[in-house]
């Protein structure tokens, strides 16, 4: 076949190939012993987890109780009750109560497909888990052959195996953005890295609908576009990043619509989580406070907590600092932005959950552990234990990040 000018298309490693449809056929090709590899990681993880967020009600369960929190129960927790009320009533929320918070603070994206799926299986904590493990399993494939572009044998399943063991993976199975967030963002990233352009905008639109993350992913996509020398930046392509921005405006007019108000996301944020804009020193400083406040009525949850928000603010320099070093620009761009972003908070608050998300960080550590086992030995021991607390604290209902 030869290449024309209207069919422009490229490799998984960037070089360009024919036909205009054929990244897209490989990016949903039947799976190589790699993708099976990491589809059986995520597959034979999930009884654990279930398994564990529901031994959460037994083991937790309030002195003198005859009966444990069902095993749904124990998934109907903190954000999946606010999508699940805007899936189930709308932005208003239930007539009878209103809205237990203000919801505009959530995207759209997540509570519309919760409501898609319900329709079909009929319990709403049954479709939030099923569209994370249906979203999960191929945001592990999706994140193998990411780490595979340009990295040895080994390095997407060693990524795959340390994000599934990271402390917050519990969220990767509830009812949650992170697993729909995921898929959509990798894909979009798989795209672009293959140099289909309009794919790759579609899906970070999508991903847009679902958290205010797209924004960054959005930046990445710009940078990546822009940086790429490999033949797959074509300018004729680049009215397609404008699409992957499109969703922003959809929802701030919808919320336009019912607020009077252009910034209704921001006042809902601030409203619900008393979270606004402060400097990168006062955000720094509240959440030292709170972390090792162990004065009267302070929750020590809550203060525990924190350190791990510290923690996890403290990798997403580093990383973005690393990035930048070997010259990863689209990548240093997206964990850059997302840790601006969540720095510059009034405290720091759910960046733990939020390193699910960081693809470069999972396959930056994929390579370090293959390069030095006892690395990863030291690592596993230090830091996987701290995935089964995470998920007995979510089960129990108690603030997991």
């Amino acid at each position: 076949m030869t290449r024309t000018d209207t069919e422009p298309t490229t490799s998984a490693g960037g070089s360009p190939e024919t036909g205009r449809a054929a990244p897209l056929v490989r990016l949903l090709r039947m799976p190589s012993p790699d993708d099976r590899a990491a589809l059986i990681m995520w597959l034979v993880t999930r009884p654990a987890m279930f398994l564990l967020v529901g031994s959460a009600g037994w083991i937790f369960a309030a002195e003198g109780a005859t009966e444990p929190t069902g095993f749904l129960d124990t998934w109907d927790r903190w954000d999946f009750r606010h999508f699940r009320t805007i899936a189930e009533y709308g932005y208003d929320g239930n007539p009878k109560t209103g809205p237990p918070v203000p919801l505009e603070a959530f995207f759209p994206g997540f509570p519309y497909l919760l409501k898609a799926v319900h329709l079909v299986v009929g319990n709403w904590v049954v479709a939030g888990l099923l569209i994370s493990f249906v979203c999960g399993g191929v945001a592990m494939v999706l994140l193998s052959r990411i780490a595979g572009l340009d990295n040895p044998s080994g390095v997407g399943e060693r990524a795959v195996l340390l994000l599934l063991l990271s402390p917050s993976a519990v969220f990767l199975a509830a009812g949650y953005t992170e697993a729909l967030f995921l898929m959509l963002a990798l894909g979009a990233w798989l795209c672009a890295k293959r140099g289909v352009w309009h794919w790759a905008a579609l899906l970070t639109a999508g991903a847009f609908f679902v958290r205010i993350s797209g924004a960054f992913l959005l930046c990445a996509l710009v940078v990546e576009f822009l940086t790429a020398k490999d033949g797959r930046r074509r300018w004729k392509d680049a009215p397609w990043l404008v699409v992957g921005g499109l969703p922003v405006l959809v929802y701030m007019g919808f919320l336009y619509r019912r607020t009077g108000d252009w910034t209704a996301w921001n006042a809902a944020q601030a409203t619900g989580w008393d979270r606004h804009l402060v400097g990168p020193v006062d955000a720094l400083t509240t959440t030292w406070e709170r972390a090792f406040d162990t004065g009267p009525g302070v929750i020590l949850g809550f203060t525990w907590m924190y350190r791990w928000e510290m923690l996890a603010i403290a990798v997403g320099v580093v990383l973005t600092a690393y990035l930048l070093r070997k010259r990863r620009w689209a990548e240093a761009t997206y964990i850059g932005l997302t840790v601006a972003s969540l720095g510059i908070s009034s405290a720091y608050f759910s960046v733990p959950r939020a390193t699910l998300l960081w693809w470069p960080l999972w396959i930056v550590l994929a390579q370090m552990t293959l390069r030095h086992k006892a690395f990863f030995t030291g690592y596993l021991a230090l830091i996987a234990p701290f995935a089964v607390v995470f998920a007995l604290l979510f089960g129990a209902g108690r603030w997991a990040g």
